[in-house]
């Protein structure tokens, strides 16, 4: 028993001892491990990186040190240059655990024999480590780098420390991980390379200053060439490849960091997570195409114009591109100011909603009678562009031509605090001018509003009035709101599409293809905003151009700057073989008649003197709008008269001899008359007052008494100045509206005379109308000096 129980009491010792020696050195490693953690990097290492949706860079940012490093996973990462860096640097990389002793010695011994270091005997992990906690070349050093690799493989996987060192290795000066190298060198992405750049991008961590392609292309070269050989002599390129990849040059040039869509990009870039690239919705072609077009066309504009375009796929209301600003960086244009976003004001580009949604109510059809004629509006007198005036129009006439008078009578029908409700709820954000709300002006441009959320509402024309809040990137929620019926949207857009492209579009510039385009302008008060916004079948473009800081542009209006830009635009999108949503069953075509508005009816002939094929909606045909109670001269349409049977003259129940015959007469509204043929204004339809109701008659409230119809304006001799000619009038209320030629001349107060006037030889016409909407209009001839009488 005690023989035998002697050894078992000296093994307990033994394997202690033996336990220890074990242990110690792992028990070691975790406790260094706990006290010097391995300096993983974090996210805020990373440059912030925007991509098209592609994946082609837009733009990127370095890093707060400046360095130019993008995120990129290993999977991301050409496998042919994986290949070659693992053979040329690590090829027992997938085997060893961190550290290669037999590397270490042989590096241990080229030292002894040559006197100095030639070969470090690093691992790959060993460089990661080395990048990481950078140390000096001692032997401290080394001991250092040894042990961070020891941790590096101890806490992560052989893809983690491979995806590190893709990531983190230099490749000369700021520019860090293979996929800023590859942008910066080689002006692509990391995932397609060839033999010749996978072979470069192996070489250049090995002294990245010294090897710079840009600086040193030589070197650069001949540092590919020996990757090369290598790879051959290891089996992993065939000579015929080697010496290909030989044969390409190394080019001395550095290509610039990508700042395509550079306001998108900061926007997109604010809100992204710094180790992973934000993915944009631009389309990378359109996007540089849009950037030069529109650089080429500001650039021939007055300094300090600038642009804004923004493209939206009608589908996925994804912005395909996006330009902010015409010159990133010029400050002469504000090349800073991110104009997409910016609120300015609409001018006429909100009137295809006012009409759509006055379609809906049931205010108006296509056809409608509008009257363009000069009108107060309380303090309010809106006038047209160059102060013309054309009478009687359409609702389609209206809104292709932009006309403004006609746009405020509908506004004022509608209601300017439901036309605002609706826009918003819809998704436009309307601001007003401080301490004022919804108010007439609105509708010429008397709001503020931002082109992104303008482009948003504008796609409802393409998909059944359905507007949308436009999205930057794919993983943005797709919102869409109400606007329009889809018969409103419909016939909008119909309206829109037969817009006549301008006179300077049917040259070269814009020559009419398979894109159709319905489209619409507008100008701000002052030439300080021109718009021009179209709808294609699966794109909706807007285009804004003035100066970021308001100053007016004169001359620069949509029709004249933007709707250039935005034909040459739209020739450059994937439009052809799109098709709109097809016409709806709410929309009809039905013959209306004018002036009442409603549908011509047989045995009717005398209410309906002109007939208009139009699109009504859900069968309603409203009549024409009527004018405000005040204008209170104004007799109802139709007028119900009574006749005498005997004489023809008009009598009342109460006055006049004989019988009587009923008879329904279809006025035009008053203020349209001057712009009417002789037969059809209110003195030729109602026959006069037989003289037994002398008292009923009502003499005409304003009459042209310094002009007679049909005068010839001679002067007084061969030599002598073309004549002034004196305008007066008799009877009016208000203020009186002088037209010559149906432009605005002169405004004054009733029996007051405008300023004595010089016309040119021609024909002419004079008309005066007062706030009730009453006129009176004489055609004149001035002849020229020396002509005949």
């Amino acid at each position: 028993m005690t023989l035998s129980g002697r050894p078992g009491r000296r093994r307990w010792p033994r394997l202690a001892l033996a336990a220890i020696l074990v242990l110690a050195p792992w028990v070691s490693f975790l406790a260094a491990d706990r006290l010097w953690p391995v300096p993983l990097p974090g996210a805020a290492g990373y440059a912030r990186l925007v991509l098209a949706a592609d994946g082609q860079p837009l733009r990127a940012f370095a890093d707060p040190q400046g360095v130019w490093r993008y995120p990129v996973p290993v999977p991301a990462v050409s496998p042919l240059y994986r290949r070659f860096l693992l053979a040329y640097e690590d090829r027992w990389f997938l085997a060893h655990p961190g550290v290669n002793p037999l590397a270490l010695a042989r590096a241990a011994g080229q030292a002894l024999r040559h006197g100095r270091i030639v070969s470090g005997g690093s691992t790959l992990t060993m460089q990661v480590a080395r990048i990481l906690d950078p140390h000096p070349r001692t032997v401290a050093g080394k001991l250092r780098q040894i042990f961070r690799a020891l941790q590096l493989e101890w806490h992560l996987d052989k893809e983690g420390i491979l995806a590190l060192y893709l990531n983190h290795a230099p490749f000369g000066g700021t520019v860090a991980g293979v996929a800023a190298a590859c942008h910066t060198y080689l002006g692509k992405g990391p995932k397609q390379l060839t033999v010749a750049e996978a072979a470069l991008l192996a070489a250049l961590p090995q002294a990245p200053s010294r090897l710079r392609p840009d600086r040193h292309p030589g070197a650069a070269q001949a540092a590919r060439d020996k990757v090369l050989a290598r790879l051959a002599a290891q089996g992993l390129l065939a000579d015929q490849e080697r010496r290909a990849a030989m044969a390409e040059r190394v080019v001395a040039a550095a290509f610039p960091q990508p700042q395509a869509a550079p306001l998108l990009a900061e926007r997109l870039a604010a809100r992204a997570r710094p180790e992973a690239p934000v993915r944009s919705a631009i389309d990378a072609a359109l996007q540089g195409d849009l950037e030069a077009l529109v650089a080429d066309t500001v650039g021939r504009l007055p300094p300090g114009v600038s642009a804004a375009v923004l493209v939206v796929d009608n589908d996925t209301l994804l912005a395909r591109a996006y330009l902010g600003s015409s010159h990133y960086g010029s400050r002469q244009r504000a090349g800073f100011v991110d104009m997409v976003q910016a609120v300015r004001s609409p001018g006429s580009t909100l009137k295809p909603f006012l009409y759509g949604l006055a379609l809906d109510e049931g205010l108006i059809h296509a056809e409608s009678l509008l009257a363009d004629a000069p009108r107060l509006f309380g303090p309010y007198r809106p006038a047209n562009f160059g102060d013309t005036f054309s009478g009687p129009v359409s609702v389609r006439e209206a809104l292709q031509r932009s006309l403004n008078l006609p746009a405020v009578q509908v506004l004022e029908a509608y209601g300017p605090d439901r036309f605002a409700d609706r826009l918003e709820e819809a998704g436009l954000t309307l601001t007003f001018p401080a301490g004022g709300g919804p108010d007439l002006p609105m509708i010429l441009g008397g709001v503020g509003v931002r082109l992104a959320e303008l482009v948003g509402a504008y796609t409802a024309l393409a998909m059944d009035g359905l507007a949308g809040k436009v999205r930057l990137a794919a993983g943005e929620p797709l919102a869409r709101r109400r606007l329009l019926s889809p018969g409103a949207a419909f016939i909008i857009r119909q309206i829109l599409l037969e817009s006549p492209a301008p006179d300077r579009l049917a040259g070269e510039r814009w020559r009419p293809g398979p894109v159709r385009l319905a489209w619409k302008t507008g100008t701000s008060y002052g030439f300080r905003d021109a718009w021009a916004v179209g709808v294609a079948p699966r794109h909706t473009i807007g285009v804004w151009l003035g100066r970021p800081d308001g100053t007016p542009v004169l001359g620069q209006y949509g029709l004249a700057s933007a709707a250039p830009l935005l034909f040459a635009i739209a020739r450059r999108l994937p439009d052809e073989g799109a098709l709109f949503p097809p016409q709806p069953a709410s929309v009809q075509t039905r013959t209306i008649c004018w002036p009442l508005g409603q549908e011509a009816a047989a045995g009717q002939e005398e209410l309906c003197p002109v007939r208009r094929p139009a699109l009504i909606l859900a069968g309603q045909i409203p009549p024409t709008l009527g004018l405000p109670a005040g204008m209170s001269d104004l007799e109802p349409s139709p007028l119900s008269i009574l006749t005498s049977e005997t004489t023809g003259l008009r009598v009342g129940a109460d006055c006049g001899h004989g019988p009587r015959r009923p008879w329904q007469i279809a006025l035009w509204p008053r203020p349209l008359e001057p712009w009417l043929a002789a037969n059809q204004r209110r003195q030729a339809l109602v026959p006069a007052w037989d003289p037994a109701c002398a008292g009923q008659a009502r003499p005409e409230p304003i009459r042209i008494t310094s002009l007679g119809d049909g005068q010839i304006i001679r002067p007084a001799g061969r030599a002598a100045p073309q004549p002034e000619l004196s305008l007066q009038s008799l009877g009016g209320r208000g203020r009186l509206f002088w037209l010559i030629d149906g432009q605005l001349r002169f405004e004054t107060a009733a029996g007051e005379p405008p300023p004595r006037s010089c016309l040119a030889p021609g024909r002419h016409q004079i008309t005066v109308i007062d706030e009730t909407g009453a006129s009176d209009r004489v055609d004149i001839f001035v002849q020229e000096p020396g002509q005949p009488s």
